[in-house]
């Protein structure tokens, strides 16, 4: 909801940790979960590894509001369902975490969280629901060709996401 932005930002830095150039992640170099890619649309122009290597939080963060945050509509999102979506919307990009969310819902998976969305959540079950994003969201990293590289890390990531939404819901 409207309060947890802050609180699921400071998760999200959690989980993605600092710098990384893994050869095997085809995202690339990474700092604080963005990429290089990521950075460089966002700023506008090409920047060097040593610029995503001094990134920091108040400099990802507008990008994670507006990018991520805004587009899963993390505002209107229930406590817990929030941040379970917010985190695969930075993991695995945002039209694949609003299909998710919505094929979890039951109602139509167009990629653009909008009044169905939300009204579908308003008499959905939110642990029942985050449950479903992570079972969901795991199935589909298990079906990824850098599983057995990424897997382990991938599987304990969502298994904490769904801890920490239950305790969001309450």
């Amino acid at each position: 909801m409207k309060d947890n932005w802050e609180q699921c930002f400071a998760l999200i830095l959690k989980n993605e940790g600092g710098y990384v150039d893994n050869p095997k992640d085809p995202g690339g170099c990474t700092n604080l979960g963005c990429t290089k890619a990521v950075w460089e649309e966002w700023v506008g122009h090409e920047v060097s590894k040593e610029d995503i290597r001094a990134l920091t939080p108040s400099d990802v963060m507008p990008l994670y509001k507006k990018r991520y945050w805004d587009a899963i509509k993390g505002d209107d999102l229930p406590d817990g369902v929030d941040y379970a979506v917010f985190d695969l919307a930075i993991n695995s990009g945002t039209g694949r975490a609003a299909k998710t969310l919505q094929s979890v819902l039951g109602v139509n998976a167009d990629g653009q969280i909008g009044p169905a969305t939300i009204a579908a959540l308003e008499t959905a079950n939110p642990r029942e629901i985050a449950t479903g994003v992570c079972e969901a969201r795991l199935a589909f990293l298990q079906s990824l060709p850098t599983y057995a590289t990424f897997g382990k890390g991938w599987s304990r990531r969502v298994a904490e996401v769904e801890e920490i939404a239950f305790k969001m819901v309450g």
